[in-house]
């Protein structure tokens, strides 16, 4: 195998651009702005700072860090030294990061102090004291030059400060893991997919390919996907910095906020979340004044992945700012693009697109490996092969038997068909499929009808348990501003739009959904 550590994006990056923008991070007390060699120079300070308390090849490194230039600069840290960068979700409370830290083996923690209302330092510290393996903890605080809010602990500066801004990048293996993901963990405790340096390198530069991204005019990228998940990470962090990009960082989504950006900022890409989409055009909605053509000026690219985009959201976008999002699918296992929509080719609302270059990808039976008899209307599992296809799943070999096959096929859990030309569309994660009086109900496609109703904003769809039919379908349904419509109604409207197994028996009209922290509708928390 060949010699490649993923840090060979920010050295070469550095090395080419020294002097262009990298990071922009606008905060409440100003824009900070950082040249790709002083991202470089204070990965290299950690990276020093790493090797000498002893942290090197192959060691784990866990991260918890809200979007700011601190994780981009950690992250590379981390990778220089050759250890594996493990990021976590910034929202997990002590008892979850003390699980992440332990199975993952992390030999040092760093993590963010927190913000108001999301105490991510203590919830950290919290962790880390029940986590015995780990050695170390930093805090990386907000301001570079505050000291530690926690007694006897290093902040991050202060454990770089005394190190110098080379460092000469540890020669790690392609097949050496580079990152671990942590999986979501719907299914029972999260698994940690490790994704090889060639996975990640890969995936990085195949994402610039699909934006037809130019090192001599990359554009700048809105990044508020967040940096711990892999979307935002591999797609945006790391196809930007190696195609020379600059990437403006937005810690939390706000639909307003986002808007403000992609204008103020001249935002020339853009990559979301279905809900992050439909945030912006109700946004949009409560100012009919807003100048969207000083947006539509320069924005030129948008994706979404992370879940199906609803055709209606997609249609609306399209017309509203003439510009259409191009979808595509992945999985932190596949670190994570597997498929997208084709710039130049006219989009197919409902597909996530076709197989990316390099990758294959077939409709197999759920729980076996057979390959289905193709038809339009036919609907398997997904499996996935390619560069991008993870090592597997770290300490859990009978998870990883069964996902991954001896010949390099990964089976996703996911739902789809696929139309005569090779597009595939999502029609649901196999876990939330519905099964009703032995007919099987897909949640999307009840949530896609829902919302061609007037009055309906966004909506999910769940089963709930009946001792008639097994499982009954319930929708929670948010509507328009300035629209009604009782729930009552929305039931005998889905009895004419849908089969009688299909259409939803129950219907609760909400304020809001839950949400994951990468924007996703969090279905195991209705009911």
């Amino acid at each position: 195998m060949g010699t490649l550590n993923l840090a060979r994006l920010l050295d070469d990056g550095a090395t080419a651009w020294p002097e262009r923008e990298a990071i922009v991070f606008p905060h409440p007390d100003g824009v900070v702005r950082l040249t790709y060699a002083q991202v470089d120079g204070l990965a290299n300070q950690v990276a020093n700072a790493l090797v000498a308390a002893g942290i090197g090849p192959g060691d784990k490194v866990a991260l918890t860090c809200p979007n700011t230039p601190y994780f981009s600069v950690v992250y590379f840290g981390i990778l220089k030294a050759g250890a594996v960068v493990v990021p976590l979700n910034v929202l997990l409370k002590a008892r979850e990061v003390a699980y992440h830290l332990t199975d993952s083996d992390a030999r040092a923690y760093f993590c963010f102090e927190g913000v108001p209302g999301l105490p991510m330092g203590d919830e950290g510290l919290a962790g880390f004291g029940e986590a015995p393996g780990c050695e170390l903890f930093v805090t990386i605080t907000s301001d570079p030059l505050a000291a530690s809010p926690y007694d006897g602990m290093p902040t991050l500066f202060g454990l770089i400060g005394a190190h110098q801004a080379a460092f000469e990048t540890a020669a790690t293996d392609e097949d050496d893991t580079a990152v671990i993901l942590y999986t979501s963990g719907t299914t029972g405790q999260p698994k940690g997919a490790e994704l090889r340096h060639r996975n990640m390198y890969w995936t990085a530069r195949i994402s610039g390919e699909l934006a037809e991204a130019d090192p001599d005019d990359p554009g700048r990228i809105l990044l508020v996907l967040p940096l711990f998940h892999s979307y935002g990470q591999t797609c945006v962090q790391n196809a930007a910095l190696m195609y020379g990009g600059t990437s403006v960082l937005m810690p939390r989504f706000e639909a307003w906020g986002a808007l403000e950006l992609i204008r103020t900022e001249r935002i020339t890409g853009f990559s979301g979340v279905p809900t992050m989409f439909w945030g912006m055009l109700a946004a949009l909605d409560e100012h009919p004044d807003y100048p969207v053509d000083e947006v539509t000026g320069h924005l030129e690219r948008v994706g979404s992945g992370g879940a199906a985009l609803p055709v209606e959201i997609h249609r609306e976008w399209e017309r509203r700012f003439g510009i259409v999002i191009q979808e595509g699918y992945g999985l932190s296992e596949t670190s994570p693009t597997a498929t997208f929509s084709p710039f130049g080719q006219p989009a197919r609302p409902g597909s996530v697109g076709i197989p990316v270059p390099g990758v294959e990808m077939r409709l197999i039976e759920p729980g076996t490996w057979e390959e289905i008899a193709w038809s339009p209307d036919a609907v398997g599992e997904i499996a996935i092969k390619g560069p991008n296809v993870m090592k597997g799943y770290y300490r859990r070999p009978e998870a990883t038997e069964g996902a991954l096959s001896r010949d390099g096929w990964f089976r996703t859990g996911d739902l789809a068909r696929r139309d005569e030309d090779g597009w595939y569309y999502i029609v649901d994660r196999a876990k939330d499929l519905i099964i009703r009086g032995g007919f099987n109900v897909y949640p999307r496609e009840i949530e896609e009808v829902l919302m061609t109703h007037p009055a309906v904003s966004l909506a999910a769809v769940i089963g709930v348990p009946s001792e008639e039919y097994g499982e009954e379908v319930k929708a929670y349904v948010i509507l328009k501003p300035g629209h009604e419509a009782t729930a009552e109604e929305l039931v005998d409207w889905s009895r004419g739009q849908m089969a009688a197994y299909k259409y939803p028996r129950v219907v609760e009209i909400a304020t809001e959904l839950p949400m994951t922290s990468t924007g996703k509708i969090l279905k195991r928390a209705l009911g």
